[in-house]
C-alpha cells in the first residue's frame, strides 16, 4: 500500500508541475530556510521566468557545459557514464556524470546529501520527468531552478544581480560565464572569475559554436 501510494503521488505531483511557474524546489526552499536561520533572508533571490523569456545563449550554454546529448538521451547519459567509470580505473579527476534531468529531479523534488536511498529516487524522478514532461520544459526547469552563486537560483535572478539586465537580454559570452560556475557556484564567482573560470567560459563558447550556435535547440 506504501509503494503504490508513493508512486501514485509522485505521479501527481510531476504531472501537476509539468506547465505551472514553480514557487521554490526542495534545495530552494533548504537554502531560504538556512538564509532565514542565518538572518540573511533580504540577499535570497529568485525568480521564475517563462522558457520564452531566457535568452536561447544560455540554454545553449547551459546544455554545451553540462550535458551535450540533452536532446537525444532517455534522462540517462550511458556514453558519459562509461567513460567516468573508464577515468575512475585510470585514476583521472572526474566529475558527476548526471544529466539535466537528474539533476532537475534531484535539486527538484529530494533533499541534499548522498545515500543509495536518494540516487534510486532520483533514478525514479528522472524516468518520471523523461516520460511525463517535455525536454523543453525540463530545461526551462532547470534554467529557473540552478543555484549561480551564494543565495542566488535561477538565470533570470543570476542576469540581474551580475549584469543588471533581463535573462533575455544576456550576450554568448555572459551565458558562457553563468555556465562556467555550474560545477560549483558557490567556489566559483560570476562577477569575480578566476583564471579557471575564464578559460572555461571560452572552453563552452567553443562548443556552443560547435553544436552549430542556437539552432540545436531545435532539436529540443
Amino acid at each position: 500500500m506504501t509503494v503504490w501510494f508513493f508512486i501514485g503521488t509522485s505521479l501527481i505531483l510531476v504531472l501537476v508541475l509539468r506547465s505551472v511557474p514553480l514557487p521554490a524546489s526542495s534545495v530552494i526552499a533548504q537554502q531560504w530556510i538556512m538564509a532565514v536561520w542565518r538572518g540573511e533572508s533580504a540577499a535570497f533571490r529568485y525568480d521564475w521566468i517563462s522558457y520564452a523569456d531566457i535568452s536561447p545563449n544560455v540554454a545553449l550554454a547551459v546544455l554545451a557545459a553540462e550535458d551535450q546529448r540533452f536532446p537525444d538521451h532517455q534522462g540517462f547519459d550511458f556514453v558519459e557514464i562509461k567513460q567516468t567509470i573508464k577515468r575512475l580505473r585510470e585514476g583521472r579527476s572526474v566529475r558527476g556524470a548526471s544529466t539535466l534531468s537528474q539533476q532537475v529531479a534531484k535539486n527538484l523534488f529530494l533533499w541534499s546529501g548522498r545515500s543509495w536511498v536518494r540516487k534510486g529516487l532520483e533514478a525514479w524522478f528522472t524516468v518520471l520527468l523523461e516520460r511525463l514532461w517535455s525536454k523543453q520544459r525540463i530545461l526551462e526547469v532547470y534554467l529557473n531552478i540552478a543555484e549561480f552563486g551564494e543565495y542566488t537560483f535561477g538565470v533570470e535572478a543570476a542576469s540581474q544581480r551580475f549584469f543588471r539586465k533581463p535573462a533575455a537580454a544576456l550576450t554568448v559570452s555572459e551565458a558562457a560565464r553563468l555556465a562556467a560556475v555550474l560545477p560549483n557556484p558557490l567556489r566559483y564567482r560570476v562577477d569575480k572569475p578566476s583564471s579557471y573560470i575564464l578559460r572555461r567560459q571560452r572552453w563552452i563558447e567553443r562548443q556552443m559554436r560547435q553544436l552549430g550556435g542556437i539552432t540545436y535547440l531545435d532539436k529540443l
